[in-house]
């Protein structure tokens, strides 16, 4: 078994986690705590990257989950997946970050991949991401998704995205087949 994997308990987000996921997205994304790990936006973005309203709402919808990963009780990443007809959506992922660069996040996508195959019979995984964030968008290539050129504006003046440090921000559409029987 992939080590990455060892003692990893992977299950649906509940309101009494609403907290412990905010302070995990925020330690990923945001301030000084995130340039521990290499997916910080810290330089990019200020401000916040979600809250309790935002968490609860996703934990909330029935078209949503926000899946929870956890090792030895603590909870050390999350995402969100979305059914949208045909295809499901992957946000909101975040991992510790003195958990990075070990595999972990490899194993959470793989397995968010295999429940919404399982669960939803979509055939795509979609998701959005920063376009100047080319580390990620490389790293997500390698997972198997493809850059579309779909582009949509970064909500700026909406501070519960966070504060843009730069002009130049927008979404690209990220697109990865789920055929039966692929393995990531």
């Amino acid at each position: 078994m992939d080590t990455a994997a060892t003692g990893l308990t992977f299950r649906d987000a509940v309101d009494t986690d609403v907290d412990d996921l905010v302070a995990l997205i925020e330690s990923a994304y945001r301030g000084d705590s995130s340039r521990a790990g290499w997916t910080t936006e810290a330089d990019i973005l200020g401000g916040q990257r979600t809250d309790p309203e935002g968490v609860l709402e996703v934990i909330k919808s029935p078209e949503s989950r926000l899946l929870t990963v956890e090792r030895d009780g603590r909870t050390v990443a999350c995402c969100q997946l979305e059914h949208r007809d045909a295809h499901a959506y992957f946000g909101m992922f975040a991992v510790s970050p003195d958990m990075q660069g070990a595999g972990l996040g490899k194993v959470i996508i793989a397995e968010a991949e295999r429940q919404v195959r399982e669960a939803w019979g979509v055939t795509e995984m979609h998701m959005t991401v920063i376009s100047v964030r080319e580390d990620l968008i490389s790293w997500y290539e390698r997972r198997g998704y493809r850059r579309t050129g779909r582009m949509t504006p970064f909500p700026y003046g909406d501070e519960r995205f966070g504060i843009p440090q730069r002009a130049d921000l927008q979404f690209e559409l990220l697109v990865k087949p789920l055929g039966r029987g692929l393995t990531a």
